[in-house]
């Protein structure tokens, strides 16, 4: 395949980035987005370039660092991670775009790179389990309803990509930040702690200065481990309960 890529270019976050464009030749349906790119780099590093800063581990769907926005979408064409994207999703002689996430809360390092510790900030502010729970075989004893454990797993995959927010027209987190509150809120280990998890988690994510929820769905549509949008609605009852409870004492 021959494809011409433009790349989106930035030395750091305190400059100014640009498109460069590059064209490729030979390169096989059968390899990855990343690989690709690696080839790219190659090529780079022969001619005495700068290579392509962009994020990567696991290569395998499970880390959530690969993040780019390919021809405008968040992971591109496919709903899957950028390192499970394959060249035969594009036809040879394709123009493909490369850029970072977009949002105000994932400031560019480098290139398409971008700081997503706001993620590591709401995490902390509560996306634990503190309450004593026992040995590790005394809590997996606890009963679980089937339906809780159910819920608990789904919201679990998410794996913190942050394709939510670069597909968001407005840079929400609200479907990252909720995957977290539901998965352990609706666990008994996570019950001590529900009321003032929620309350802190989207506190954290206002103060880290991502958008408005205002329901648009792109974030779902975007996740590629499918986290449903009604993560968001089970979200907002947990903090209007949480509030009202606030609000009693």
């Amino acid at each position: 395949m021959k494809l011409t890529l433009r790349v989106w270019r930035q030395k750091n976050a305190g400059t100014e980035g640009a498109m460069s464009t590059y064209e490729l030749d030979g390169i096989s349906p059968d390899m990855s987005f990343l690989e690709m790119l690696d080839t790219l780099n190659e090529e780079l590093i022969l001619k005495g370039e700068d290579p392509v800063a962009f994020d990567h581990d696991c290569r395998e769907g499970i880390c959530g660092a690969c993040s780019l926005v390919i021809n405008g979408d968040a992971h591109g064409p496919e709903r899957t991670t950028t390192c499970q994207l394959h060249m035969r999703s594009f036809r040879d002689g394709d123009t493909i775009d490369i850029e970072p996430w977009r949002a105000a809360a994932f400031p560019v390092i480098k290139d398409l790179v971008v700081d997503r510790t706001a993620f590591d900030r709401i995490i902390q502010a509560g996306g634990y389990v503190t309450a004593p729970t026992g040995s590790a075989p005394e809590a997996h004893a606890t009963p679980v309803p089937k339906p809780d454990a159910d819920f608990a797993f789904e919201h679990a995959e998410c794996i913190g990509c942050g394709a939510c927010v670069a597909a968001c027209p407005n840079g929400a987190a609200m479907l990252f930040t909720s995957a977290k509150v539901n998965h352990l809120n609706v666990l008994p280990q996570g019950a001590p702690e529900r009321e003032t998890r929620v309350l802190n988690m989207v506190a954290q994510m206002d103060e880290e200065g991502f958008g408005g929820c205002t329901l648009t769905g792109e974030c779902a549509t975007a996740c590629p481990k499918g986290i449903p949008l009604m993560s968001i609605t089970g979200m907002n009852k947990e903090w209007l309960r949480a509030t009202r409870k606030a609000a009693r004492k």
